[in-house]
């Protein structure tokens, strides 16, 4: 087990905003990435996605104003004290937005292609449309009461904690659920070379049953799958340079191939690879789905999107989920609204140190390249 300082942590939170860090989390044992296509050069200045084209340089660091104005609220959490955080947290905000304009910009000018200034116009009008959320839910994190000095990030139990959701104790797994996992659900063996990939071809009513199954076994925790919001604040928001399995393979990878890819928690594999059901309905029998795909086009990967929806009776060769983990014996994390509700003192955070009790999802369980799988994107499997 790995822990984080707090300015780790600090830096893990502003992921939401800005890009997920670079953390030393003990992930499981490395995997060799896929072979990339050869039709791409690779950038020498990307920092992580090699084939990128529109690489964004500056990576912007939580500076240590805003880390000052972090432990001054900490020590002592006044109204003054979280509006002149939050003033930071905006201005902040509003230099990446001021960023990704010049970089819109610039595109205009020189971009070949004219879908690199499409994309980056998406980027930019969701950016400004969004700033209030995003600073809203950056703050959220930084007054969740499970966040502060002392704390710390058990990745042995297979779970982070979702800093900012409301709820009792949230925690996210690490990974998706993969094949060997609901193998030791439905009692079947899974495909040799696959157990380590994310299970595919589950419906929602199927996900809803297997987190009554860890339920079950569990009479400290409920399981669940996370809502739209929780899977947000759990990855954060998408790096332009991450790395991970979208136009690189035909097909699923391990869930941990991308590991060096972090979302805001510390969890992998949030962008590419599979799709992730949320509980979040979209219409009448249709659910949010998350994080894009193996075979979807790199802008549909991004946190943000919030359109894409698939049939929840159904089961994808490209959809899977992954499960968010309630404590039974705790109250909901007390969040101090825009700085007018004085908090009461934090209750004692050992719950976040040392190993948790029940069930341990989403270890990595094997290797190997899986069968294509059948039916379209967007289809279910027949």
């Amino acid at each position: 087990m790995k822990t984080s300082s707090f300015f780790t942590i600090l830096t893990l939170g502003f992921a939401l905003l800005f890009a997920a860090s670079n953390l030393t989390f003990a992930l499981g044992p490395g995997r060799p990435q896929p072979p990339q296509p050869p039709r791409h050069e690779v950038n020498p200045e990307a920092k992580l996605h090699r084939f990128s084209t529109t690489i964004e340089k500056e990576r912007p660091e939580l500076d240590e104003e805003t880390k000052r104005l972090i432990s001054a609220y900490r020590r002592n959490p006044t109204p003054q004290n979280y509006d002149a955080l939050r003033a930071k947290v905006a201005a902040n905000y509003d230099a990446v937005i001021a960023r990704k304009v010049g970089k819109l910009e610039e595109l205009k000018r020189e971009a070949r292609d004219r879908s690199k200034v499409e994309e980056m116009q998406v980027i930019v009008d969701e950016v400004i449309r969004d700033r209030e959320a995003r600073i809203n839910a950056t703050m959220a994190r930084f007054t969740d009461e499970r966040f502060g000095p002392g704390m710390h990030y058990d990745t042995a139990s297979g779970y982070a904690p979702v800093l900012g959701a409301p709820g009792r104790n949230v925690c996210i797994a690490l990974f998706p659920v993969t094949v060997a996992d609901y193998a030791r659900f439905t009692g079947k063996r899974p495909a040799p070379g696959k157990e380590n990939h994310p299970v595919t071809g589950v419906s929602i009513a199927d996900a809803q049953r297997y987190c009554k199954w860890l339920t079950e076994r569990d009479p400290q925790h409920i399981y669940r799958l996370a809502t739209e919001s929780e899977w947000e604040l759990a990855a954060g928001h998408m790096p332009k340079d991450a790395d991970f399995n979208c136009g690189v393979a035909r097909t699923t990878t391990p869930v941990d191939a991308y590991a060096q890819t972090k979302g805001a928690c510390g969890g992998a594999d949030f962008w590419g690879n599979c799709w992730e059901w949320t509980s979040t309905e979209r219409r009448k029998g249709v659910n949010g789905v998350k994080g894009g795909a193996y075979d979807s086009h790199r802008t549909a990967c991004r946190t943000e999107e919030r359109t894409e929806g698939r049939k929840a009776s159904a089961g994808y060769p490209n959809v899977t989920f992954r499960v968010v983990r309630e404590d039974l014996n705790s109250a909901p994390p007390t969040q101090f609204n825009g700085g007018r509700n004085m908090p009461p003192a934090a209750r004692s955070r050992g719950s976040q140190s040392g190993p948790q009790n029940g069930p341990r999802p989403n270890g990595p369980a094997g290797q190997g390249n899986a069968p294509r799988p059948q039916g379209a994107h967007g289809k279910p499997r027949k």
